[in-house]
């Protein structure tokens, strides 16, 4: 008996010693991936030791942290997975016992990078590691285009391409691949990413005239390549050779030629692209429009100086204030209401005409804001909004207020959010083009519409704030 005893002492040390021992590992330096693609985050036991009948899981490390794979007692258990991250996931199952608990991320978004802990836990032991992604967007590929004749004889090229992130370092190049001096790089953000135009000008090298357009980020590369007939170099150099007079009509017509030209062809391609952007947009709409809900407002939350309808569907401003009992989820100071429904997951979208309007403020807030005096519209708030004041001016109620230039005055707004995406984004119902977007947002409590009405002051705001049906029935 005592054999048998001291033989399971042994046994039992043995165990702790071998898991006191494991650790997990990972890589040193932040994986940088594009957009689109598949990503492994790698994840092993050292030294070699199986993980089957281990727990591994795999969490997002933001303000809250998200599951995005959990594999226990031999299978996957992903019940409680971020929506974002459904049918994205997957270990190599056959790796597991050679202790591989690597996960695959397929179909790689921007929204994907951040940090990721990899656990790995046994009856008797725990080790985890963290991970950090790193998400580029490869964007279009560079075009060069001939802008103008330079006055000392070189020709001015422009290369352009856009929807990068992060922005990329842009590089003019001879044949022999050496680096030429060129003027700096404009730069422009919008919701794509980065666009980005390089110019330089180029002198006739005889058998030379091959230029590259480079285009670099951390780990891609992208290039165009332009070769110029030294014929070209050649028309110009006739031109400065003829008399003074014609010279000036010449290079007049010329210079005029190519601005009106260049105004042509920037005027075409800036109408084209806004045609496709505006494409683009209404397609992404009527997406959005499939997750449409009823929306009403609630008037156990309205400030007493609005008027709603019966159906809940308007809000007007009153005469006089109302006499209404001051309930914890009343407005008081702020002219504001918001809706009956709350959404604590999935994605949502309404639509609420604000024509007519000198102001108003749309957009979702959480559950405990503050109602009692004036509010400051502000994400860390726990308010995502816009709002239009004095007749004209948008602006995106961000951490730093954000002016908005749109082409036309707003009639009707589209609201959509996705809860686990972190998104509430804005949109034009009637041009079919995007406001402003809130992204990366961190939601942990239920999230209302809210509409509030704004100042009435002389009746130059008096019509009414209505929640429409997305689609007409009619």
């Amino acid at each position: 008996m005592m054999f048998f005893c001291v033989t399971l002492l042994i046994l039992f040390s043995f165990i702790k010693f071998q898991s006191e021992g494991l650790t997990v590992v990972g890589p040193d330096a932040p994986l940088v991936a594009v957009a689109g693609e598949d990503l492994v985050l790698p994840c092993f036991i050292k030294p070699n030791t199986s993980a089957v009948d281990m727990t591994v899981e795999w969490i997002r490390l933001e303000d809250v942290a998200s599951l995005v794979h959990l594999y226990k007692d031999h299978e996957d258990r992903n019940e409680d997975q971020a929506q974002s991250y459904r049918g994205r996931t997957s270990l190599f199952k056959e790796e597991l016992q050679k202790g591989n608990a690597s996960l695959k991320l397929s179909a790689l978004r921007v929204s994907d990078e951040g940090k990721y802990k990899c656990l790995v836990e046994d009856k008797s032991w725990y080790d985890d590691i963290t991970v950090h992604v790193t998400v580029e967007v490869l964007g279009s590929h560079p075009v060069i285009t001939m802008e103008s004749y330079d006055h000392s004889g070189g020709i001015n090229l422009v290369c352009e391409s856009r929807g990068w992130k992060p922005e990329p370092e842009v590089l003019w190049m001879n044949r022999e691949g050496e680096t030429l001096p060129a003027g700096d790089t404009q730069i422009h953000r919008d919701i794509e990413g980065f666009s980005v135009k390089h110019r330089i000008t180029v002198y006739d090298y005889s058998d030379s005239n091959k230029f590259y357009c480079r285009l670099l980020q951390k780990h891609h590369m992208m290039e165009a390549e332009v070769i110029i007939n030294s014929k070209v170099f050649d028309a110009w150099k006739w031109v400065v050779g003829i008399s003074v007079s014609a010279c000036l009509i010449a290079v007049g017509s010329i210079v005029t030629a190519v601005i009106c030209y260049k105004k042509a062809s920037e005027l075409q391609k800036e109408k084209e692209y806004a045609e496709l952007q505006r494409q683009r947009v209404e397609d992404e709409l009527i997406k959005k429009k499939l997750f449409a809900v009823d929306v009403t407002l609630d008037p156990d939350t309205a400030n007493p100086d609005l008027i709603l309808s019966a159906d809940g569907k308007q809000v007007t401003h009153g005469v006089t204030q109302q006499d209404l009992p001051d309930t914890p989820q009343r407005f008081i100071r702020y002219p504001g209401v918001l809706g009956k429904q709350s959404f604590s997951s999935g994605r949502f979208y309404y639509e609420v005409q604000v024509r007519g309007k000198t102001e108003w403020d749309l957009g979702v807030v959480r559950e405990n804001i503050y109602r009692k005096g004036l509010i400051t519209l502000r994400p860390h708030n726990g308010l995502w909004t816009v709002w239009l004041r004095n007749e004209n001016e948008y602006w995106a109620n961000a951490g730093t207020p954000v002016p908005l230039t749109l082409r036309e005055k707003v009639e009707k707004v589209g609201v959509f959010v996705d809860y686990e995406e972190g998104l509430v984004s804005f949109y034009d119902v009637k041009s079919s083009s995007h406001i402003y977007s809130f992204t990366g947002q961190s939601f942990t409590e239920k999230l209302y519409p809210l509409f509030s009405y704004g100042l009435n002051e002389g009746g130059k705001n008096s019509a009414p704030l209505i929640i429409t049906p997305v689609f007409n029935t009619e």
